[in-house]
C-alpha cells in the first residue's frame, strides 16, 4: 500500500463545469474566488471572540458543512477540525486558547458515519515512515467504533487540567447521508 496521495483523474468538462481550467489549478480557482468575495466584502465589525461562545471539534470530512448543519452564523462558533475530529493535543491547545483568551464555554464534538479512519490502522505510521525515511510523530488516532471514539474524546475534553469549562461537552456523530446528528452517551 502507498502513502502517497493520489488525485482522481476526471473529464476536462467536469472540472471545467467546477470552475477550474484546464490550464489553472484548483488554488487559482480559489484565489479568483477571493477576489469576487473581496471586491463586495463589508467588514462585520465581530472581534475573536464567537458570539455564542461554543468551540466545535469536528472531522475534516468535506462532506460536513458544518454552519448549515448546526445553523450557525459567521461569528458564533469557533472551529476546529482535523481527520476524524478526534481530541489530540493540539486540538486541547486550540481549545485552551478558544476558552482561556477568547471566552468559549460549551465544547461541541462532532465525528461522522463512513470516517476514512475507520478504515485506516497505525500501521499507515510505519508504511509512511518505510516510504519517506521518517517516523511521523503524530499518531493515526484510528478507530473501529465511532461512538467509543466520540467517548474517547468526550472524556480527553472533560479530564484536560488546561480547560476552564469542562462540564457543557457533548459529542455527536453526524449521518451522512441524512444529515441528522446522534447524540452519543458519554457513559
Amino acid at each position: 500500500m502507498t502513502t502517497s496521495a493520489s488525485v482522481p483523474t476526471e473529464p476536462e468538462d467536469a472540472i471545467s463545469a467546477r470552475g477550474v481550467s484546464p490550464d489553472g489549478t484548483v488554488t487559482d480557482r480559489l484565489v479568483d474566488a477571493n477576489q469576487r468575495y473581496a471586491a463586495a466584502f463589508t467588514d462585520p465589525g465581530m472581534d475573536a471572540r464567537p458570539v455564542l461562545h461554543v468551540a466545535v471539534v469536528a472531522c475534516m470530512d468535506a462532506r460536513l458543512d458544518l454552519h448549515a448543519a448546526l445553523g450557525l452564523e459567521l461569528g458564533d462558533c469557533h472551529t476546529v477540525r482535523n481527520a476524524g475530529g478526534v481530541v489530540t493535543d493540539d486540538v486541547i491547545r486550540s481549545l485552551t486558547i478558544s476558552q482561556r483568551a477568547l471566552g468559549t464555554r460549551s465544547v461541541v464534538l462532532i465525528h461522522h458515519t463512513g470516517c476514512g479512519l475507520e478504515s485506516l490502522t497505525e500501521e499507515f505510521r510505519h508504511e509512511l515512515e518505510m516510504e519517506v525515511g521518517q517516523r511521523p510523530a503524530w499518531a493515526v488516532e484510528a478507530f473501529r467504533d465511532v461512538d467509543q471514539d466520540v467517548r474517547q474524546s468526550m472524556q480527553r475534553v472533560r479530564t484536560s487540567p488546561f480547560l476552564l469549562h469542562r462540564d457543557d461537552v457533548r459529542g455527536f456523530v453526524f449521518d451522512v447521508t441524512t444529515g441528522l446528528l446522534r447524540e452519543i452517551d458519554p457513559a
